[in-house]
């Protein structure tokens, strides 16, 4: 018996062994990825590879809320406008800023102020977690149709205010011209560290208290969860990343204006995260890939046609008629998204035959 239990324990130090050097191998297969992308993808193709990474971030930011933690939020476009104007006002030099305030000049106080990109994004991070705490006290004492109304009305609140403010934020005309600093490595290092945060998270006992909370709220409260301070603290950090993540679409973009946060941008991460499955960290990067890339394979929809049974000159928005077809279509047959709350594993890659393994009465030999 004790043989047999030592010779089970050992295949389970082999299958490790084995997982590690698997995740090994898919780390260098995508650091080496990201480098053939930037350095020999189109400007086109390569802007769309990185729109992936900051979408990772955005779709994690939301799935810790909409996911992990059962709060159904749709303010996230007012928070990454907050980091956006944030992180451009700190790192325009002072001759874009007077290029950009034509109509009416800057105030004083930041006409003169640039820093470093790094420090700006994460000042624009935190000053937007400082929002969402602000929004949070008192917003998450209401609870889903209620809650989504209200954050809804955050996003639409922030924007109307960047527009009004024409000597911070240049109003309705909005910045150009902002440095890119959202290159390849940085964006997809941020994506990166956003994934290990959040599993390390999730994994965690603050990562159970979420999922307590998402299951059973009242169930939650009688185990002794502080199911208000839990909310407010995953709420703050949410905005952070989705603070994070609006600043790097900002120096990707280099440019920014009122428009670009409307509440189309909180749907399409919204998206992201059903179509990934809530409560699924995997799924919201598969679905940020599929997602962004399908959006521009689908955009010659919109141009002119010339297929067997159909001609057109161009029909504008075609392209998301059939993307959100195709998207029905997968919610009504894969209503749990394309992950649902599952990870990814490479013992589920072996159960389903992808990479050979041993047989079980080998193992216990």
């Amino acid at each position: 018996m004790n043989r047999t239990n030592s010779n089970i324990d050992a295949s389970k130090k082999v299958f490790l062994t084995r997982n590690h050097i698997l995740t090994i191998i898919s780390c260098i297969a995508a650091v080496v990825l990201i480098v053939i992308a930037d350095k020999f993808f189109d400007h086109f193709t390569l802007r769309v590879f990185n729109l992936c990474a900051i979408y990772i971030v955005l779709s994690l930011s939301l799935n810790l809320l909409n996911g992990f933690t059962g709060l159904f939020s749709l303010g996230h476009a007012g928070f990454m406008a907050i980091g956006a104007y944030i992180c451009a006002l700190l790192t325009m030099s002072p001759a874009q800023k007077q290029v950009n305030f034509y109509l009416q000049p800057i105030v004083p106080w930041l006409a003169n102020v640039q820093i470093p990109f790094i420090p700006a994004l994460l000042l624009a991070g935190i000053v937007t977690s400082l929002f969402a705490l602000l929004i949070g006290v008192p917003v998450l004492r209401l609870h889903d149709d209620y809650l989504a109304i209200a954050t809804l009305g955050f996003a639409e609140i922030i924007r109307v205010v960047i527009t009004n403010i024409q000597t911070i934020t240049n109003g309705a005309l909005g910045l150009k011209g902002l440095p890119k600093y959202s290159t390849t490595y940085v964006v997809w290092s941020f994506a990166v560290l956003s994934i290990l945060f959040m599993i390390a998270l999730i994994h965690s006992a603050y990562g159970r208290s979420l999922k307590a909370i998402r299951d059973n709220e009242i169930a939650a409260q009688a185990m002794g969860i502080d199911v208000a301070h839990i909310k407010i603290v995953s709420f703050t950090i949410s905005g952070f990343m989705a603070g994070i993540g609006g600043a790097l679409l900002g120096h990707l973009m280099q440019t920014i204006d009122p428009k670009m946060f409307v509440l189309t941008l909180t749907y399409n991460i919204l998206l992201i995260v059903v179509l990934g499955g809530n409560g699924s960290i995997t799924g919201s990067v598969i679905a940020s890939i599929v997602v962004t890339v399908f959006m521009e394979v689908l955009r010659f929809l919109d141009g002119p046609l010339n297929l067997i049974f159909i001609h057109t000159n161009g029909l504008p928005g075609l392209r998301m008629v059939v993307f959100s077809l195709l998207l029905m279509i997968v919610v009504i047959y894969r209503q749990r998204g394309l992950m649902g709350t599952s990870e990814f594993s490479w013992d589920t890659l072996a159960k389903i035959g992808m990479f050979p393994r041993r047989k079980h009465n080998e193992r216990i030999q």
